[in-house]
C-alpha cells in the first residue's frame, strides 16, 4: 500500500487539487444563483431564454 501510495503521489496531489477546485466553482455557482445573479454575466434585456431563467411573477386579481 505504502508504494503505491509513493508510486502515485503526484497523480493523487494533482486529482485533489482539481478536485478543490471544481468544487470552488460550483459554490460559487450556486451562491451566485441564490442571490439572483446570472451566470452569463449579461443583462436578461435581450436574451430570448429570459422567460424561462427569471419567470414573469403572475398578478392576482
Amino acid at each position: 500500500m505504502a508504494s503505491w501510495l509513493t508510486q502515485n503521489i503526484g497523480t493523487i496531489l494533482i486529482s485533489l487539487m482539481l478536485a478543490l477546485i471544481v468544487g470552488g466553482i460550483v459554490y460559487s455557482m450556486i451562491k451566485d444563483k441564490r442571490k439572483g445573479r446570472s451566470s452569463c454575466g449579461c443583462g436578461c434585456a435581450n436574451c430570448a431564454m429570459a422567460g424561462k431563467c427569471h419567470p414573469v411573477a403572475k398578478k392576482k386579481t
